[in-house]
């Protein structure tokens, strides 16, 4: 490929990227990187994954092909699902335009998305790389023309756990935040730690940190199992998180979820004598009172009405059509409580 193929020089993706919370060096990180040691090792190790980070750009007349230059594992020959596993998706106005599976050698290699011929130019462009396999770019360049990193949006930062990470949609772009954030024209920050989200402190700690126009808590299930909480637990540590992500968000408008719907959870004690439905009950109940005292910002989305048994392609995670269920709840109760009202964008570097 000659460089008048390619178009010029590479531009550092930083500008690009979106959805990120921290780097660690080039990578987009989902914890800080100076605060791992208070972290659980499972949420560190979560972190490590870049989920929901993507490039949005706008591109000049002309411009053919935007092109990528970037370090990750490529799955080996005859791994399941390789070729999905490994493919770059270009999106724009909720629409997937073409899906291109990159080919490195020793780790690094460089990616082209072909953009529409006949596209009306405007408007932005998202590509979602491969997530399972932590890639990182390292150079954005334009095929034809010139690429520009797109607007910034209003930052949206979601915390919760393997649901909120995206495990069963089909894609990256599937992913009930990042379904969510199409629809509401945020920056998904997506900080679910699959495995977790347990109502661990120091995360709380950490979401004070970050800067954002809107917060969303959707965590609990896994306060049923693997490690068991009981409700009263679950009522103080709702309030107690809630509490620490306050110090640094005392005006930012927050939306808890509550644990969406698991049927052996449902009615079924855990070591602790509490029902997933008890744990449910207990947050809902401490955000209410929470309401009551005066956090005219805080909100609650219930989480058993939004998805039926049919939405679960395991029994606990939801399928495509789940995480659009949820997305549409999730858009629908920021719309109605006003969570957006005369809220500005607010990023980080």
């Amino acid at each position: 490929m000659t460089a008048s193929e390619s178009g010029g020089e590479w531009l550092d993706p930083l500008p690009f990227l979106r959805g990120t919370a921290w780097l660690d060096g080039p990578r987009a990180v989902r914890a800080d990187p100076a605060s791992l040691g208070v972290l659980p090792w499972d949420v560190s190790e979560r972190a490590a994954l870049p989920i929901g980070v993507r490039l949005e750009f706008t591109a000049a007349p002309g411009t053919r092909a935007v092109e990528l230059r970037y370090r990750a594992r490529v799955p080996e020959p005859g791994e399941r699902l390789r070729e999905v596993a490994h493919s770059f998706a270009l999106w724009r106005e909720g629409r997937c335009l073409t899906e291109t599976c990159g080919e490195p050698a020793d780790g690094e290699a460089v990616v082209r998305l072909p953009l529409p011929a006949d596209r009306v130019d405007g408007g932005a462009y998202t590509v979602h790389p491969p997530e399972s396999q932590a890639p990182v770019v390292l150079g954005v360049r334009a095929v034809g023309g010139e690429v520009r990193p797109a607007p910034p949006r209003p930052r949206w930062v979601v915390h919760g756990d393997s649901i909120t990470e995206g495990w069963w949609a089909t894609r990256p772009a599937h992913a009930w935040p990042a379904v969510a954030g199409r629809a509401l024209r945020l920056d998904p920050v997506n900080l679910g730690y699959a495995g977790s989200a347990r109502g661990e402190l120091p995360v709380a700690q950490q979401l004070a940190t970050l800067p954002a126009s809107l917060l969303t808590l959707a965590w609990g299930t896994n306060c049923w199992q693997p490690v068991p909480t009981s409700a009263p637990l679950m009522y103080e540590v709702t309030r107690a998180f809630l509490a620490l992500v306050r110090r640094g968000h005392p005006d930012t408008p927050l939306l808890v979820l509550s644990p969406l719907l698991r049927p052996d959870a449902e009615s079924t004690a855990n070591a602790l004598g509490a029902t997933l439905a008890d744990l449910r009950a207990a947050m809902e109940e401490a955000v209410r009172d929470l309401r009551a005292e005066g956090d005219r910002r805080l909100a609650l989305l219930p989480g058993l009405p939004v998805l039926t048994p049919e939405h679960l392609a395991d029994g606990l995670h939801p399928n495509d059509a789940g995480h659009a269920r949820v997305a549409a709840a999730v858009a629908d109760a920021v719309r109605t409580h006003g969570l957006l009202a005369g809220r500005a964008a607010t990023r980080t570097a």
